[in-house]
């Protein structure tokens, strides 16, 4: 048995795809399926800031996609959206403050329900949590995480949407996160009472280490496939390492 590091890189099939917006733009970006060909379900992923570093490469989602596959049987989507840039590609398109990338997000759920890879979860990290939230809120989704929702575009109006949805939300909010922090998080999210608040102790903005990353990844798993979770920490199969970009 074999440790799973920070830049481990566990089996799957992986490729690049092309997602098409509505409004015509074409985003890159890569589907990790299990080796299998049967997933429980698919995540969509919405990556934090661009303008502030934030594309599909985003350390997160990467370990989404390294592991999931293999340790839950769990298809990951990554994409840059429109006007973001990574090793992967860049997005054609620009940057447009969570509202055309909106479009984005529904791009990807669109991919998902035509190539028939089962029930949907969107998971948003900080930016893409406050794309998720403007619009997704009526999509035929089976569920969705928010890690560290800053708030930053989304209104209150928006927000008391998702009290009707159907699915379940959940949102992590860290203690020491750098824009929302627990209590301020409870008073904003009253407005939409079924998302459910879990409050992180010691966690931060950016989830840095393996401990948080852990976190984080037990939490979508649980949700999803709560028969894989916790996670393996150790993987008896062969392994990649995969230098950090």
């Amino acid at each position: 048995m074999t440790e799973i590091v920070a830049n481990s890189v566990l089996p799957a099939k992986r490729e690049v795809i092309s997602l098409i917006t509505f409004d015509g733009e074409t985003l890159i970006g890569e589907l990790a399926t299990p080796l299998s060909g049967q997933s429980v379900a698919t995540i969509v992923t919405v990556h934090p800031l661009p303008t502030h570093g934030g594309n599909t490469d985003s350390h997160l989602y990467r370990k989404l996609s390294w592991r999931l596959p293999a340790l839950a049987g769990i298809s990951v989507l990554r994409f840059n959206t429109r006007g973001t840039c990574s090793k992967l590609g860049t997005s054609t398109g620009t940057f447009d403050s969570s509202e055309g990338e909106g479009k984005d997000l529904i791009a990807a759920i669109k991919f998902v329900k035509e190539k028939n890879l089962g029930k949907i979860y969107v998971v948003g990290w900080s930016f893409g949590t406050d794309v998720t939230l403007r619009h997704a809120f009526n999509q035929d989704l089976s569920g969705v995480v928010l890690i560290s929702p800053p708030l930053r575009f989304t209104t209150q109006e928006e927000l008391a949407r998702w009290k009707d949805v159907k699915f379940p939300v959940l949102a992590l909010i860290p203690e020491l996160d750098d824009y929302l922090r627990p209590a301020e998080a409870t008073e904003k999210f009253k407005v939409a009472p079924n998302i459910q608040l879990i409050p992180e102790l010691g966690a931060k903005h950016l989830w840095v280490g393996e401990k948080s990353v852990q976190i984080v990844l037990n939490h979508i798993v649980n949700l999803i496939s709560p028969i894989s979770a916790p996670l393996p920490t150790n993987w008896d199969g062969p392994m990649e390492k995969w230098n950090d970009i």
